[in-house]
């Protein structure tokens, strides 16, 4: 089975945007890296050669990486609105035994920054929340589990 990586029209952007600047930029950086260590002569102890060679590896990773992701990519789409919370849902919360109310934006793992709001569909949270609708109360399911209650859902 292929992976699947759910994100946002504008997640998928900012993934081809650093593909490209990988491919055209940064790859083109590290070739002239390398010209340059490989003329200082004797690679064996060439500590530049041994870090440009790194940083290709790096990059050459990370390439193959975004190359994944975008060719699985799965756009979710926030223009549902049945009142259930989905991948693409903004919602807002309120932890029962804190009364802390928090909003998040549940989005796919890719994009995932909850320092931002932006929550990943496959954190404990955002499990327990998928499929409900306001006023459900749900549980999450961690190594202190506790409760919360959707107040609202965009």
């Amino acid at each position: 089975m292929e992976d699947i990586f759910y994100m946002t029209e504008e997640g998928l952007n900012e993934l081809k945007r650093e593909y490209d600047e990988l491919i055209h930029v940064t790859r083109e950086e590290v070739k002239e890296e390398l010209k340059a260590a490989r003329a200082q002569g004797d690679l064996s102890e060439n500590a530049d050669y041994d870090a440009a060679r790194n940083r290709q590896a790096q990059v050459e990773a990370r390439i193959a990486e975004l190359d994944h992701q975008i060719k699985n990519a799965q756009i979710i789409s926030d223009k549902k609105k049945d009142n259930i919370v989905r991948i693409g849902s903004t919602v807002e919360i309120k932890e029962l035994d804190t009364n802390d109310v928090h909003t998040y934006r549940i989005v796919g793992s890719v994009e995932a920054d909850p320092l931002n709001g932006l929550l990943s569909n496959v954190t404990p949270l955002a499990e327990a929340i998928i499929d409900h609708k306001v006023n459900d109360v749900c549980d999450v399911k961690v190594d202190v589990p506790y409760q919360v209650k959707i107040l609202k859902i965009n």
